[in-house]
């Protein structure tokens, strides 16, 4: 029976089936592993299932045993393993792509509607009991009819898509290529990101975290948005620039900004925090009980495939 440590814990339905398929090292106490206790309990392992949370950089993958031959990443991102460094090392890496689409979908939407509609500040007023209704009171902007650009138009980019239809948008989108007729469903393409944030009154963020997407949205491409946009990130939080969108919302430029993710997860810019255009949630993109069984048993697919000698669908590198 192969050998594997899990970083953090899973659900009881993924932990009863991780164990009856191998001899697993578990979290007990669900604490963040520091990277020489990964290394440590990792040292006789054939194998590593770990969440986003846990880094494995060049260093730390350069210390792993020689035993260890996988990693299988609880995420549909894998920019916390540096795939290449996995990769010279002989370890094969994998993700947890579809599973999560519907729910992350189900997020970026809610973070335009809890942006747009002023939904923190309503709650706020709420609690404190003294708001009196008026014509003007904590006035929105509306979704509807409105052109709706999504940064990443992969499985869970084209699930906002298919929502934000029910709501009459136009959609646009950049993408690293064009899209088939049957996969647009109408949609309109931009080769570039500037084109699209010319055309988005509401942004949505769906692509991965890359050298070529980290901080590309700055203070030079929000120039290019419309005055008053809305931006929802359910993405990854190094695709924004925080100092340049935090002026932004402060001037007004960008009327709301809805975020799931951040950059220092879970610690965030304080200045963030100052402003009352903020919607934001703790990382709730894929937090569903079905989803998270299904994430946990995508990667332990991926594990008990590459330990039957084949590749895994998912992996990455």
């Amino acid at each position: 029976m192969k050998k594997i440590l899990v970083t953090r814990n899973l659900l009881p339905e993924n932990e009863k089936r991780v164990l009856d398929l191998f001899n697993a090292t578990l979290n007990k106490e669900d604490k963040v592993l520091s990277p020489e206790e990964v290394i440590s309990l990792s040292k006789d392992c054939d194998g590593i299932l770990c969440v986003g949370g846990n880094k494995f950089d060049k260093e730390i993958i350069s210390k792993l045993s020689s035993s260890v031959k996988i990693i299988a990443n609880y995420a549909v991102g894998y920019n916390n393993v540096d795939v290449d460094a996995a990769e010279e090392r002989g370890i094969a890496v994998t993700n947890t792509p579809e599973v999560l689409t519907d729910a992350t979908a189900d997020i970026s939407i809610l973070l335009l509607l809890g942006a747009s509609r002023r939904a923190y500040e309503g709650r706020k007023h709420a609690e404190a009991q003294s708001w009196n209704w008026s014509t003007n009171f904590l006035m929105g902007k509306q979704m509807s009819n409105k052109k709706l650009g999504i940064l990443g138009m992969g499985r869970i980019g084209r699930a906002v898509a298919q929502r934000a239809r029910g709501f009459g948008m136009e959609i646009h989108y950049h993408n690293r290529n064009k899209l088939s007729s049957d996969l647009e469903l109408g949609a309109i393409y931009h080769k570039d990101a500037k084109s699209l944030f010319v055309e988005s009154e509401f942004l949505s963020i769906n692509c991965p975290a890359t050298a070529e997407t980290t901080n590309l949205l700055n203070e030079e491409t929000i120039k290019f948005l419309p005055d008053k946009a809305v931006v929802a990130n359910a993405a990854r939080g190094d695709i924004i620039d925080d100092r340049a969108m935090i002026q932004a919302m402060k001037s007004g430029k960008i009327f709301a900004l809805g975020l799931d993710v951040y950059n220092g997860e879970p610690r965030i810019n304080k200045e963030y925090l100052k402003l009352d255009n903020l919607f934001l949630l703790p990382h709730l993109g894929s937090s569903t009980k079905r989803t998270r069984i299904d994430m946990g048993d995508r990667a332990i697919d991926n594990l008990e495939v590459f330990f039957l000698g084949k590749k895994p669908k998912d992996q990455v590198n």
